[in-house]
C-alpha cells in the first residue's frame, strides 16, 4: 500500500516509524512543516519527522501552505492510496482529502469527541483527566470532526507529564495507524459518525496558559506544571521581576495551614535535589526543578543553594505590583 505521511513533532515521527517498518507498506513521501529557527543563532532546525525521513531516504516536502493548489502535481506524482496524518499542524484542503483511494486518516491524541483541536494532551492533563487515548479517524474539512475508526484508551497517572504522556500516546498512535492499514487490507474497516454531544475544544497553548495562578488549588497548579513539561513550561515571576519556569512539582494539599498569601515561599530545602514549597489558594506545591531566566534546567536544591530564593518571597507578582 502506497502511503503519503503528513506530520511534524516527535509523536508523528513515531507513527511514521511504525508505518515504515510495517510489511507491505511503502511510504512514498513525507509532508512536514518548514524548518523552524531556534536558539541564539536562529539556526533552522528540521522537524523530528523530517529527520527520520531523511535518515530513511524518504522524499520530504515542506510546503508553506496546501491551500493554493501548488501541491497537486506532487500529489499526482506520488499517487498515494492512503494519506496518514499525525499532528501535522495544517488544515488539509478538499483536493488533498479527496485524492487517495482509501481517504485521509488521522491519529488524534484524545478520545474523541473530547479535546478536538491543537493541544489535546496538555489540556487533558491540565483538566485533571484520568484517561485519554488515541482516536483513529477519517479526516474531513472540520477540526477533528471526522468519522471515528477505533479508540485506544490510555490512563493518565500522577507521575505523567506532557512528555511522558506523549511518548505513551505515540506508541498507541503507531499501533492505531497500522491497525487502519490492516483493516483496509482485510475489508473490515468501519466508520462511526462522531457525536457532537460531549465534544470539547483543546486550544493551542498560549502565554496566558503558561502563567501560574497560585490562587488556585495546589492540585490545579500541579496539573498545569506537569502538563507543560518539558515545553513550553509553566512560569511565574520572581520578586526581582525575572521569569522562573517551574518544570516539576508535587501537590501538598495539607500544607499552608496558616493560609499564607498565594505565591508565598513557605519553605526552601537546599539539600540533595531540594524543594521550594509555595502557597496556593488551597494547600501548596513543592517545586522540585526549575529553569531560571537565561539558565538551563536545574534542581530546586541547586537553585536554593544559589541563594536566589528564600522563605517569605512572594512569586507571581508583576514588578511594582501589590
Amino acid at each position: 500500500m502506497r502511503i503519503l505521511f503528513m506530520g511534524t513533532p516527535t509523536l508523528a515521527a513515531e507513527v511514521l516509524r511504525a508505518l515504515y517498518e510495517k510489511d507491505g507498506v511503502t511510504v512514498a513521501g513525507v509532508v512536514t512543516r518548514p524548518d523552524k529557527p531556534k536558539g541564539r543563532g536562529m539556526k533552522l532546525i528540521p522537524s523530528p519527522v523530517k529527520e527520520f525521513a531523511l535518515e530513511k531516504e524518504i522524499p520530504v516536502y515542506q510546503p508553506k501552505t496546501l491551500r493554493d493548489g501548488s501541491f497537486q502535481p506532487v500529489l499526482e506524482e506520488l499517487d498515494p492510496e492512503l494519506i496518514v496524518v499525525a499532528a501535522y499542524g495544517n488544515i488539509l484542503p478538499p483536493y488533498v482529502l479527496e485524492y487517495p483511494k482509501y481517504g485521509c486518516v488521522n491519529a488524534h491524541g484524545s478520545l474523541l469527541p473530547k479535546y478536538r483541536g491543537a493541544a489535546p494532551i496538555e489540556r487533558a492533563i491540565m483538566d485533571g483527566e484520568r484517561e485519554t487515548g488515541i482516536t483513529a479517524m477519517f479526516m474531513d474539512e472540520g477540526l477533528d470532526t471526522g468519522d471515528m475508526i477505533a479508540a485506544y484508551p490510555c490512563p493518565i497517572e500522577d507521575t505523567d507529564d506532557g512528555g511522558t504522556l506523549t511518548e505513551k500516546l505515540a506508541s498507541l498512535a503507531g499501533r492505531a495507524m497500522c491497525g487502519v492499514v490492516d483493516a483496509i487490507r482485510n475489508g473490515t474497516l468501519t466508520r462511526t459518525p462522531q457525536p457532537d454531544e460531549g465534544s470539547t475544544y483543546a486550544a493551542k497553548i498560549g502565554r496566558e496558559d503558561q502563567r501560574v495562578d497560585f490562587t488556585k488549588p495546589a492540585r490545579v497548579v500541579f496539573n498545569q506544571i506537569r502538563a507543560l513539561n518539558p515545553a513550553p513550561s509553566a512560569e511565574t515571576t520572581m520578586p526581582d521581576g525575572s521569569t522562573l519556569k517551574l518544570t516539576e512539582s508535587m501537590p501538598c494539599e495539607d500544607a499552608n495551614p496558616d493560609h499564607a498569601l498565594p505565591g508565598t515561599v513557605l519553605e526552601t530545602v537546599g539539600k540533595g535535589n531540594g524543594r521550594i514549597l509555595i502557597a496556593c489558594g488551597e494547600g501548596a506545591v513543592a517545586v522540585t526543578s526549575v529553569i531560571p531566566m537565561g539558565k538551563k534546567k536545574m534542581s530546586a536544591g541547586d537553585f536554593v543553594r544559589g541563594r536566589r530564593i528564600a522563605p517569605g518571597d512572594v512569586l507571581g507578582r508583576e514588578p511594582g505590583g501589590e
